[in-house]
């Protein structure tokens, strides 16, 4: 799994693309962390190219939107989310956890 880095005044973007699952989540999760160890803790996850969303990689999200949430300090917004990827957030349960943006734009504008 390739990941981009941008970083802006108040967030930083993380772009992946394929599927998250048991084999790709926890390099996923590491890049997060490896974020998160530098100080950037207003993550936002750009999707438009993820193709699916295993349960791992629900956890692995959760883990990091716990880490960034401590104290008050940031959050894990996740941006371009595919529909069947939403409908998977939604049947597990967890959509009120994340904060979701359809554009890319929105979700720096609102950091």
């Amino acid at each position: 799994m390739d990941f981009q880095i941008t970083e802006y005044k108040r967030s930083t973007v993380l772009y992946a693309n394929g599927r998250i699952d048991s084999y790709t989540a926890p390099e996923l999760e590491e890049a997060m962390n490896q974020l998160i160890e530098k100080g950037q803790y207003n993550i936002i996850f750009d999707m438009r190219d993820v193709t699916f969303v295993s349960s791992a990689g629900w956890w692995a999200l959760i883990r990091v939107q716990k880490e960034v949430k401590k104290m008050n300090r940031g959050e894990l917004i996740l941006v371009h989310m595919d529909e069947r990827i939403q409908e998977s957030m939604d049947l597990v349960g967890i959509t009120p956890y994340f904060t979701v943006y359809d554009t890319l734009i929105d979700a720096v504008g609102n950091v």
